[in-house]
């Protein structure tokens, strides 16, 4: 591994900037917590708490708010999210260095996240109009029934974000609840509150009313609860384990909920594969944010014929790799986010090892470089019975395996709880295609990593398995905020024996409707 030359990392952000964004939060009525810089260990903010006083608050605001924003036009509702938009590029630099900050890493990775932010706005700034426009339908009696189909808003929609992409999670699922014309009660992790604070000023700033758009502060243990017990919908992203608890919490209120949770999401190099690219892109698809990515890569199956052509590259690439933490695009790689993190890390890397595994590359914390520094790392030899073999490690580590065959590459692929991401490698992409509808994953990218698919805004996104369920991005990701109304009209004649009709000649009546029905093709 290499340290990139780098200028000094900025141990706070402007205390200007701090001190403006944390009254946007409906809290102070706890006790306030620390919260610290990964890559330095420096102070970034005391940060208020939301106990449940400032909770209801949130939500008796949000509520009101919601009610004439759902009065608002569609057209007016997105050009919201244009102006958004534009904010958002224009003023890059400011939540680059907020979410570099927070998290730990690369600028390169945080500006992953402005553009997930500008593409969602983008998308459904187009499209939301037509996706919430009344519609007509077919009724029982052509003609005679009218129906006309309409979407209604859930009212205050929870979206509850981790701290991993805290751009990207908290804003990209709040936009098209936002343009449905919902409020949103968004609970961000501890560590990146600032950064969903500071998209809520500039959403406001680019004419979302005051208080529709709210954030409450605490850990999702204490508050969680009473969050979800307000809410009309919840969206979660976060582990499986706590999905679980959520969507139990939504399933006792009959609320609905959209989870995108963990992810083991594995790579197939076929024998077919343009080696070379497989191998600079592994790279990304595994590394990016120091691998603290449901969509990132942690096992790649390689078919014999170019295992070891594709291990030398891939091993050669990530070595290569520049680790720092300066506010800059100088390096790739930047640090964990939490001492958790680098302990699960440690613990997966040094399981695999004493296991009989192999590192052939990385495998060391870098403590040199900050305190949650770790090392890009391969390892081979992973077998049944370590650690990292089965769980999700979160973190800058990845396993190669080698297989014989398509089938075996698809099987051990599918051997697995989780079901996220997945992806293809060959020159033949029909062939692949035919593959990757093979794959037990939500999404799958051939000759890609995970950004072809996750930045396809028009297509859903989401996980089988443990993985989650409910999907963002596309279509779905707009209507899941959304209840429909059928309004049916009858007019002329009811759909009743007419006067003087007996029971049993309307029933032949429409039984011979309904032949001729089947006959004209008519639904």
């Amino acid at each position: 591994m290499t340290t990139a030359p780098q200028t000094a990392p900025a141990d706070a952000l402007p205390s200007e900037l701090v001190q403006r964004l944390l009254p946007l939060a409906t809290a102070g009525s706890a006790p306030s917590v620390e919260v610290f810089a990964p890559a330095t260990g420096a102070k970034i903010a005391d940060l208020p708490q939301s106990d449940t006083a400032d909770i209801e608050h949130a939500f008796v605001t949000a509520r009101k708010a919601q009610r004439a924003w759902a009065s608002v036009p569609v057209r007016e509702r997105v050009a919201v999210l244009r102006r958004f938009h534009d904010l958002v590029l224009a003023e890059q630099d400011v939540i680059l260095d907020i979410v570099q900050t927070e998290t730990g890493k690369s600028r390169v990775h945080a500006f992953d996240e402005v553009g997930d932010v500008a593409v969602n706005a983008r998308y459904y700034a187009a499209q939301a109009e037509r996706l919430l426009a009344p519609r007509n339908a077919r009724g029982v009696l052509p003609v005679l029934t009218r129906v006309e189909v309409r979407h209604r808003p859930k009212g205050v929609v929870a979206v509850i974000s981790p701290w991993n992409y805290p751009l990207a999670l908290a804003v990209s699922d709040a936009l098209p609840a936002l343009a449905a014309g919902n409020a949103v009660v968004a609970r961000p992790d501890n560590q990146t509150a600032l950064t969903a604070l500071w998209a809520i000023e500039v959403a406001e700033r680019a004419g979302l009313p005051k208080g529709l758009w709210q954030a409450v502060l605490g850990r999702g243990s204490v508050i969680g609860g009473e969050i979800i017990d307000r809410a009309d919908y919840v969206d979660y992203t976060g582990s499986s384990n706590t999905g679980r608890t959520i969507a139990r919490q939504a399933g006792e209120r009959l609320i609905g909920c959209s989870l995108e949770l963990g992810g083991k999401n594995p790579m197939l190099v076929l024998a077919d594969a343009d080696v070379s690219a497989a191998a600079k892109i592994a790279v990304r698809a595994c590394f990016a944010s120091a691998g603290q990515l449901c969509e990132s890569i942690e096992r790649i199956y390689v078919h014999d014929n170019v295992y070891d052509r594709f291990v030398t590259e891939f091993a050669a690439h990530t070595r290569e790799l520049a680790l720092g933490s300066a506010r800059d695009y100088s390096y790739e790689i930047g640090s964990l986010t939490f001492q958790r993190q680098i302990d699960t890390v440690t613990a997966h890397v040094e399981d695999a090892v004493a296991k009989g595994a192999t590192v052939l590359a990385g495998g060391r914390a870098r403590p040199d470089l900050g305190p949650y520094f770790y090392e890009p790392t391969i390892l081979a030899d992973v077998r049944e019975g370590m650690t990292a073999y089965r769980e999700e490690t979160f973190g800058p580590v990845v396993s190669v395996y080698r297989v014989g065959s398509d089938d075996e590459a698809v099987e051990q692929a599918n051997d697995s709880a989780y079901g996220l991401n997945a992806s293809v490698w060959s020159r033949n992409t029909t062939r692949a295609r035919e593959i990757a509808a093979r794959v037990e994953a939500g999404s799958v990218n051939v000759n890609e990593g995970f950004i072809a698919a996750w930045g396809s805004v028009a297509a859903p996104s989401g996980g089988l398995g443990i993985s989650g369920g409910g999907r963002r991005h596309g279509p779905e990701g707009l209507r899941k905020y959304i209840d429909t109304q059928t309004i049916a009209v009858q007019r002329a004649l009811p759909i009743a024996p007419l006067p003087g009709m007996s029971e049993a000649m309307w029933a032949k009546t429409m039984t011979l409707y309904f032949g001729v029905m089947k006959a004209l093709r008519q639904q």
